[in-house]
């Protein structure tokens, strides 16, 4: 059974959150716990028309630090955020644990587990190139939401399904959401 802990920050893009959760509901080897950021919450309630209840996974509060994902202790397998908005990544390139999700993401880092930053900006100044630096140095994964049409998607779930298959597949979780490219 994998543990894998999926952040959700303030930046526009919750349907990516949506889709990587209602996925990981469904999967019988996987236990997921979700992480909002305080403006995650609001941004998913003004661009989802769901409840994250109803998904049946473990939320925890931005501010609970008794979690088990906030010690490497806890043994979790990777962590995704998804959105993860400039300043989320800028926090947690600099260490700055303000946050569960700041801290879940500290965990991953120190403990040389997957930590994938699904970045929902454009475009991007140098702070946030240096910032990205700083995380790939460090061993995140950087995972702009780039959708591909190689695919033929046909529709924005469809669209929205080619970044949500990458981002498990950085999570080391096999899936059939994205069409594999087999060349031309």
């Amino acid at each position: 059974m994998k543990r894998i802990v999926v952040g959700v920050s303030g930046a526009s893009g919750a349907p990516y959150a949506q889709r990587l959760l209602t996925y990981l509901a469904t999967r019988d080897d996987v236990e997921t716990d979700v992480v909002f950021t305080k403006m995650g919450r609001l941004v998913w309630s003004h661009e989802v028309d769901q409840s994250i209840e109803e998904l049946g996974l473990r939320v925890f509060g931005t501010g609970d630090m008794t979690a088990p994902f906030a010690s490497g202790s806890a043994n979790y397998d990777g962590m995704a955020v998804v959105p993860c908005s400039a300043g989320c990544m800028g926090r947690i390139a600099n260490g700055i644990s303000a946050d569960l999700v700041g801290r879940a993401a500290d965990v991953m880092l120190k403990e040389r587990r997957p930590l994938v930053l699904c970045l929902r900006e454009t475009p991007y100044s140098l702070i946030h190139v240096r910032n990205m630096e700083r995380l790939l140095l460090a061993g995140a994964r950087i995972l702009p939401a780039s959708p591909n049409f190689y695919s033929g998607a046909d529709s924005v779930p469809a669209l929205i399904d080619t970044v949500v298959g990458r981002v498990l597949d950085q999570l080391g979780l096999d899936n059939d959401l994205v069409t594999r490219w087999s060349g031309l």
